[in-house]
């Protein structure tokens, strides 16, 4: 394939993924989306492998796309919706895996040369930063693994002088990369790429340990930035165009989606960054679980409710995903309009373990998309609704967030679900969310809590309707 030809294949790879972004930011067009993404990484892909550029070895390129597409397809195919979170932190490990790789390889080659002193330069610090974001991705991806998959507890770890323990970390890789660029004709520059590598490791461990788990969906996100950073600098180093724009698209709409959720959450992403959210210390109202009667009730109780109702908001949240309840909700909603009561699903921000989480897990049981309403759009309904139906979702719905200056949570906009008439709340217990603090809506003259695994809750309640 000749120079002309990649190129022209390259930019059409890229015109599809500037609408594979497109299609993304509506839930319609959210499938065609996905459509052009995988046509223009084919197209990529291809036309990477059989371009100018590879001369040699193609048979073992080849062998080793098989292999790495069949683990891929194999590990998609089996994952569970409710192991979606952890699926893409750990695959985000690997795009910075793969940036320390190249960066090493790269970096040893040898047979690369340069005109000029300043264009050594360049490339050596284009090598330098491509490592270091690529090893921070890595690491912080790994512990973000652990603690979605309750590996790691959800709870931050807040170290003593953590703040300046991290700016001692950024000023050394700062001066370290100095002495890397310095040596690199003295033949001693791997030294110190090897130093600056263990270096963003431990920071990336120290940065997401730090960060508690109601801030997860965030941390999603920001390594979904930081991993189309790493890509970037994969290009910049390999000199490949459709690399450097297609991580610029990830590195950007990464950040682009984590002030989103740090706006959902009324914080700052430095805020997120420094730890502090869902930490131990928990407010004083946390020991009212033992003084405050809870109002228990059964699938005949609920169902009673929701018969007398005119109008039923379901708020779903990661209770939903681990019992996979998303069908059996549906079959719920469709009893109850059936006897032409209005239902709509309300949708927090930072619901589940991943931006999106419940707009993927309702899209899967084929819930119209002109029912689900995001919380800016929803929440003055509350007050005129019969009853909200609060299927797992915790942090997302906690009073105390207006109310309690000393909460961890407080200032985060939640949804208004104790103004609804009656509160249905389907928990297994009384345990706190993945924030680490108590819910005051369990204790609500007007919430009934309903004890029981979500998905039998539901399908109990959908053969009393």
């Amino acid at each position: 394939m000749s120079g002309g030809l990649v190129t022209v294949s390259y930019i059409g790879a890229i015109i599809l993924f500037v609408m594979t972004l497109g299609g993304l930011s509506h839930q319609e067009t959210s499938r065609k989306g996905n459509l052009y993404g995988m046509i223009g990484m084919t197209i990529a892909v291809l036309a990477t492998v059989f371009g100018p550029e590879v001369t040699t070895n193609i048979h073992l390129i080849v062998i080793a796309m098989l292999i790495g597409g069949s683990i891929g397809f194999t590990l998609a195919k089996k994952v569970e919706m409710t192991q979606m979170p952890e699926l893409v932190a750990i695959l985000h490990s690997l795009v910075g895996l793969a940036a320390v790789l190249v960066g090493y390889v790269n970096f040893m080659d040898e047979s690369i040369s340069f005109p000029t002193d300043i264009e050594k330069v360049i490339h050596e610090v284009e090598i330098y930063i491509g490592v270091l974001i690529g090893a921070v991705t890595f690491s912080g991806s790994v512990i973000a693994f652990g603690k979605l998959s309750g590996m790691i507890g959800g709870s931050p770890l807040l170290l003593p002088a953590r703040h300046w323990f991290n700016l001692g970390l950024l000023i050394l890789s700062i001066w370290v990369g100095y002495e890397f660029v310095h040596q690199a004709e003295a033949g001693n520059a791997m030294m110190y790429l090897m130093i600056m590598t263990g270096i963003a490791l431990l920071f990336g461990i120290h940065m997401v340990m730090a960060i508690g788990g109601a801030d997860m969906p965030v941390v999603i996100s920001m390594l979904n930035s930081y991993s189309g950073w790493a890509a970037a600098g994969i290009g910049f180093t390999l000199e490949n165009t459709a690399l450097i724009i297609t991580g610029a698209l990830v590195g950007s709409s990464g950040a682009i989606l984590s002030y989103i959720m740090c706006k959902g959450m009324n914080r700052s992403f430095f805020n997120v960054i420094l730890g502090g959210f869902g930490a131990t210390e928990q407010s004083t109202n946390t020991s009212s679980k033992e003084q405050k009667p809870v109002k228990s009730g059964n699938a005949e109780d609920a169902a009673f409710l929701m018969k007398n109702a005119s109008s039923v908001i379901i708020v779903p949240g990661y209770g939903m995903a681990v019992a996979q309840a998303q069908h059996a909700l549906r079959e719920m909603v469709d009893t109850l309009k059936k006897n032409d009561i209005k239902v709509t699903y309300a949708i927090h921000p930072v619901a589940g373990r991943m931006p999106g989480h419940m707009n993927v897990l309702l899209a899967e049981a084929n819930v119209p998309y002109d029912e689900v309403f995001e919380l800016e759009e929803i929440n003055n309904d509350f007050a005129n609704a019969d009853v909200a139906f609060v299927i797992g979702a915790n942090d997302v719905t906690n009073p105390v967030a207006k109310t309690d200056p000393q909460s961890p949570i407080y200032g985060m906009p939640v949804l208004d679900v104790e103004k609804c008439k009656s509160v249905l709340f389907v928990k297994r217990s009384l345990s706190p969310g993945y924030a680490g603090i108590d819910n005051d809506l369990f204790y609500k003259e007007n919430t009934l809590m309903l004890f029981a695994d979500a998905k039998k809750m539901t399908e109990n309640i959908t053969k009393n309707l």
